[in-house]
């Protein structure tokens, strides 16, 4: 989520040369402008009436800092087509801008995703990241602490427009008692309430990764569960999968380089790998702190798992031939909101790409059996969804840890079950992109 919890995604990028407006863009902007102050005009009216919202407790400057940072962002907004017209512009920038509006049109036409003015824009930001998300959980769990909000329910993790702000809410978490994870995000969908535009944040990513991105985002407009992030990442990333493979093969259609799927499914398949790895520590994490064992036999044991983890990587990149994309996810201490940040993406894709394939890859029904599932209560919707695609068997040393956790994590060493090989074109994950791996 946005510093105001609308939906995010998480692949840093370096930023890209500025764009200035011009004298002719000053009266769009202030166009724009008016139009997103007459749109907040509600929102904020509600918000002086939520004394009991817990974020709102904490103070109504984290919610001037989120409304802001998204005019700050709006103001920032110029044309593509204007751009595009204009002779200035780098020529491989205006080569990715000619390339998502391409995206953005076949999402609609060929995705049935909501046409609107999202992604027709563009704005340079001059920083890494939109945002920086928030994420923590107790020392021996791996539940994710909740904030909620107004828009988009409760959900695990807060958002920053500024990094030092960011930085200040984790170390306020960590004298708490919380293990904290500040991760930078390039891309956030207002969830239809405005147009999102394209940032330098992502603009330059492979083909492949940025219309997986706008496909992302795009399905956080076409529907979003208030208060369910697992059900909304997963149908995203479920949408995400099924539009990239056919755009793949309406490219390839077309006469495109076959090297682009060729490179999307090296890229896919080590993300998997890597997702792999992690869900194999976190079935550890979780059999320990389940078990009746001491605190501090716990922490033993959580200490030796994340040495393992780390451990494993490296061999993992030795077997991709020294490929470091991920490197950046482990640049911080590892702690359990890393893992659990990560699970929040993932959980029921299985499940939306089985209803996908019920509805024989049509997305319009498969948009309105997703809406059904949206519509029920939680604890039936969430059995709907495990009949649909019932989980696969746990990664193996989760089976090993289930009689004694504490004693199998602390035989567990480094290097041993590296992650299961699968399928090149499983899920793709928004929070892990190479390069800039959280």
């Amino acid at each position: 989520m946005s510093a105001a919890g609308l939906s995010t995604t998480g692949h840093p990028i370096p930023p890209e040369a500025h764009v200035g407006p011009g004298a002719r863009g000053a009266a769009a902007v202030l166009r724009r402008l008016a139009a997103v102050l007459r749109r907040l005009a509600l929102p904020l009216a509600l918000l002086a009436l939520l004394g009991g919202c817990s974020s709102w407790r904490e103070g109504p400057s984290y919610y001037w800092q989120s409304m802001a940072g998204h005019l700050a962002v709006i103001r920032e907004a110029r044309p593509i087509d204007e751009l595009l017209a204009g002779p200035a512009l780098d020529p491989e920038l205006r080569r990715k801008l000619e390339e998502v509006l391409a995206i953005r049109r076949f999402a609609s036409a060929q995705l049935a995703l909501p046409e609107n003015g999202s992604y027709t824009e563009y704005a340079d930001l001059k920083r890494p990241f939109v945002v920086w998300n928030v994420f923590a959980t107790p020392e021996l769990s791996l539940k994710l602490k909740e904030w909620c909000f107004p828009v988009a329910g409760c959900v695990g993790y807060r958002g920053y427009y500024d990094l030092q702000d960011a930085e200040h809410f984790a170390a306020r978490l960590r004298a708490e008692g919380y293990e904290a994870f500040v991760r930078g995000v390039p891309a956030y969908s207002t969830l239809g309430w405005f147009d999102d535009p394209v940032l330098n944040t992502f603009v330059r990513y492979p083909d492949g990764e940025l219309a997986r991105l706008v496909f992302h985002e795009l399905a956080h407009q076409e529907l979003y569960l208030k208060g369910d992030t697992t059900f909304n990442e997963s149908f995203a990333t479920a949408v995400e999968q099924a539009g990239l493979e056919r755009w793949l093969a309406a490219r390839e259609a077309a006469g495109a380089d076959p090297a682009l799927r060729t490179e999307w499914q090296r890229f896919a398949a080590r993300r998997e790998q890597f997702l792999a790895l992690l869900a194999r520590h976190r079935k550890a994490l979780e059999a320990v702190y389940a078990s009746d064992a001491a605190d501090d036999e716990k922490r033993a044991a959580k200490g030796e798992i994340f040495a393992a983890l780390r451990s494993d990587y490296e061999t993992l990149k030795r077997q991709w031939g020294g490929y470091a994309g991920y490197d950046r996810w482990f640049a911080q201490p590892l702690t359990n909101a890393h893992l659990a940040s990560v699970a929040t993406y993932t959980a029921q894709v299985p499940a939306f790409r089985a209803l996908l394939a019920r509805e024989h890859g049509n997305l319009p029904a498969f948009y309105a059996a997703a809406r059904r599932l949206a519509g029920m209560p939680k604890a039936e919707r969430e059995q709907a969804l495990a009949a649909l695609a019932p989980p696969e068997g746990e990664p193996r040393l989760a089976r090993q840890a289930g009689r004694n956790p504490v004693a199998q994590a602390a035989g567990h060493r480094p290097g041993q079950g590296g992650p299961r090989p699968t399928a090149q074109r499983e899920r793709p994950l928004t929070a892990l992109s190479p390069g800039a791996a959280d």
